[in-house]
């Protein structure tokens, strides 16, 4: 296989984070970001940004349009919350959370990998995550990859898909004392 990879870049801390930790593990990165008509399209632009600063391979940005429903204030009209700090927080699953959008850009992004004749796919989900977003767990990135490489990549010459997840097991401000050590990440995160 060739180093090459897709990272999934919505343009927050955490997909800056992986695209630099790829580039600095030596990765041709291919970034794809996501624009499903979300109430916060600033992502895209922190996105195109970030993916300028860090001279990416290639950068998509995939027009899905309104394709995912739900509550969340990200594809509906309902109002952020806003927490005076995370004591506060009502726990179960957020209010932001999307039904199936990791399982839809994680599918895509796979199709992506498969094109490029690669087998590598990088997501910033973390388990820190996992009560408010369970598509951030690591049970659903294992059963998605396992999905994938049945329905797709087995016998096809590409290798087994992988979906690397580096900050799965980091806290918010262990990726923040990781981004500042890698080289261009806190340049890039300043433009965000």
């Amino acid at each position: 296989m060739s180093k090459r990879a897709v990272v999934v870049l919505s343009g927050g801390q955490d997909s800056t984070t992986c695209l630099y930790l790829a580039k600095s593990a030596g990765f041709e990165c291919h970034a794809v970001t996501f624009d499903y008509d979300q109430r916060h399209n600033i992502e895209i632009d922190a996105a195109r940004r970030v993916a300028k600063l860090a001279a990416v391979a290639s950068h998509e940005i995939i027009t899905l349009g309104p394709v995912l429903k739900g509550s969340s204030p990200l594809v509906s009209s309902n109002p952020l919350e806003q927490y005076r700090d995370y004591t506060v927080l009502p726990g179960g699953i957020e209010k932001t959370f999307v039904p199936m959008r990791n399982q839809l850009f994680l599918t895509i992004a796979a199709n992506r990998a498969f094109a490029l004749q690669t087998n590598v796919v990088i997501t910033g989900v973390c388990e820190e995550d996992y009560g408010g977003y369970p598509d951030c767990r690591r049970g659903f990135i294992d059963a998605l990859e396992h999905a994938c490489n049945l329905g797709t990549f087995a016998d096809s010459g590409h290798g087994q898909l992988l979906i690397k997840t580096p900050l799965m097991r980091w806290s918010k401000a262990e990726t923040v004392r990781r981004a500042l050590l890698i080289a261009g990440c806190y340049e890039a995160l300043a433009h965000t």
